[in-house]
This record gives structure tokens, sequence and C-alpha cells, in this order.
């Protein structure tokens, strides 16, 4: 265990407090998992971490929160972290998402984003007056190293922290993966150190004292008492409007349909349906259903229809937003 760090900042109540804004499938639970271990076992603080997800995992939202505080104080806290010391933001699309996932950035936060694109805009798209900010291209540093893009970000996490000692991380990363994908560890562990060296990090000063805006808290209208019989969906086809861009982890299905012979295994491995069909002739002249190519909005990037494809019509590439962009073909015709 190294010597105990200071903890640069706290609350009223003594805790450094960290969130992750994710998607299932970037590894943000692992990675609470990891961080709350170096600072726990590693380091000697108090601490605690835990994540909240639903069922269906990959594609769908993920939160996960720690804490950190001196190892004299009991943590007897586990509700979710609103106004966060440390928050990241495991991909830049979920801030198209809308203010949830940055509610209660102050001046004391520091914000660090997967991203591709300059801090300016970065900064613009968080809405950031004041307080710190970090930009580290996770998902390209990932494909790079083979590795996954929360290790990188782990490496800006413990920089960006201002405590964490990148020593005890990186014992927790190799602790955590060396038993059991021992042939990862080692591009994991590049990953890590090249996300601590390579996120831009910036100070902001602003000079405006903003008012300290309460947290959104959802309240379903649903309850146990007008709650619909065996759980019924009442809002049925709202997957629609989910966007699962963000679970990618900087790979995708190229559709070649010069190579398609409209069999349709793509369409019946496909768990979000992808693939838009319409009513065509085939390379035989006959008529039938044609697949039209990929809807990227729904594509979380598993690549189980390359794998099923008899052909290669489908291939795996990494992924490049301006092809994401041109290539889309939307399903139902709706347009973004």
């Amino acid at each position: 265990m190294t010597s105990l760090a200071k903890l640069p900042k706290t609350h009223g109540n003594g805790f450094f407090e960290v969130r992750m804004e994710s998607i299932g499938g970037l590894g943000a639970n692992v990675a609470g998992k990891i961080f709350a271990e170096a600072g726990v076992l590693g380091m000697g603080f108090n601490g605690v971490t835990f994540s909240s997800y639903g069922a269906e995992k990959k594609g769908t939202a993920v939160k996960t929160f720690a804490r950190f505080c001196d190892p004299r104080q009991e943590i007897r806290i586990a509700a979710p972290v609103e106004y966060p010391h440390l928050l990241v933001i495991f991909h830049d699309r979920l801030l198209q998402t809308g203010k949830a996932v940055t509610h209660g950035v102050t001046h004391d936060t520091t914000v660090v984003v997967n991203s591709r694109h300059p801090l300016d805009q970065v900064r613009e798209q968080v809405g950031l007056c004041g307080g710190g900010l970090g930009v580290v291209d996770a998902i390209g540093i990932a494909v790079e190293e083979k590795s996954r893009p929360n290790t990188v970000l782990l490496g800006a996490m413990t920089r960006a922290s201002g405590f964490m000692d990148p020593e005890a991380v990186r014992k927790a990363i190799a602790g955590t993966l060396g038993h059991k994908y021992p042939k990862m560890l080692e591009g994991n562990l590049r990953a890590f150190d090249r996300g601590y060296r390579e996120m831009q990090l910036e100070e902001y000063a602003c000079s405006i004292k903003h008012p300290k805006e309460p947290p959104p808290r959802f309240v379903s209208p649903l309850g146990y008492e007008n709650a619909p019989i065996g759980g019924a969906v009442v809002n049925p086809g709202n997957t629609i409007l989910r966007d699962l861009t963000p679970s990618r982890t900087g790979y995708i299905p190229q559709f070649f349909p010069e190579d398609c012979i409209n069999d349709g295994h793509c369409e019946y491995t496909c768990p979000d349906f992808c693939f838009t069909w319409e009513s065509g002739v085939d390379r035989k002249g006959k008529k039938g259903m044609v697949n039209k190519g990929i809807d990227y909005r729904y594509c979380k990037g598993c690549l189980r229809c390359v794998e099923a494809c008899p052909t290669t019509a489908l291939r795996t590439v990494i992924e490049d937003e301006e092809y994401v962009r041109e290539h889309t073909v939307p399903l139902l015709g709706r347009e973004e």
C-alpha cells in the first residue's frame, strides 16, 4: 500500500465523489471497481463504488459512482452522486441526450470526455463555464492497442483526479485482468498509460457565480397502484428513439451491396434490426426484398452480422464518423 495521499477537495460530508456516464458495453462498471480498488487497497482511503443499469445491459444507459474519504471516516451513504468532483463521459454522443448527463457540474468539477473532437468544441457541448475539462480519444487508442476504452479512460481519470496514484491503478488493472484475460493485460496497460499521457486537460476560470441547480429526478407516473397487469409495455415501439452509437467500441460492419445475395442471415442474427430492406429486383432479376444497407443509429457494433454473412457483403472495419454519416440508410424513412 502506498502512503495515503490527500484528497484535493471534498463536499461538506467529507467525500470526493465520482460519476461515470456510459452505455453498456464500454466497461464503466469494471472501471469503477478498478478505480475504487486502487483508492482503497492501493492507497488506504475508505471508498465505495456501485452502478445503476438495466437488464438489457449492452446499449443501454449505465451510471457508475465512486466515493472516497479519510480512512477514519465511515461511509454510510449509498445514494447516487449528484454533484461530482470528477465526471467521466464514456462517449461524446451521450452529450446529445440532454442535460441529465452533465447535471451537477460546478466550478469544482473536472469533466473527462471520450471524444475525437478538440477541447473548445467539447467544452461547448458540455456547456462548461468554469472548472476542468479533459478530452481523450479513448476508442481510437483502444483500437490501436487492442484493448477496451475503459482502461484508456482509467488513465485519464487517474490524472484528472489530482490524487490517484497511477501505479496503484495499474496494479488494480493487473489484478482484475491478469488472471482472467492474461493475453489482454499488456495492451490494456499500454492503453492506460496512453490515456494518462495523451489526455488534453485544461482549467477554465469563470467570474460568474452560478446558482447550484437541483438535479433532475425522474418520477414515473406508474406505481404499485396503477401499473398495468403483467408489466405490459405502455409505449410500444419506443426503441426507435434509441441511438446505440455510443455503445460501439471502434468497429462497425461495412456493407458491400455488390456482394450481397439477400439471403437475410444478417437480418436474422441482428439483435437490433439495423438493416433496411425494400421491395426490388435482385442481381438475378428476381423480385423480392433487397438489402439496402445499415441504419447505424441502431447498430451497437456487435458484428454478429459479419460472422453470419456467407459472402463478403459485410466486413469489419474501423469506425469513421464521416462514413457512418454518409452511408446510414434510415429505417422507415426517418431522417436525422
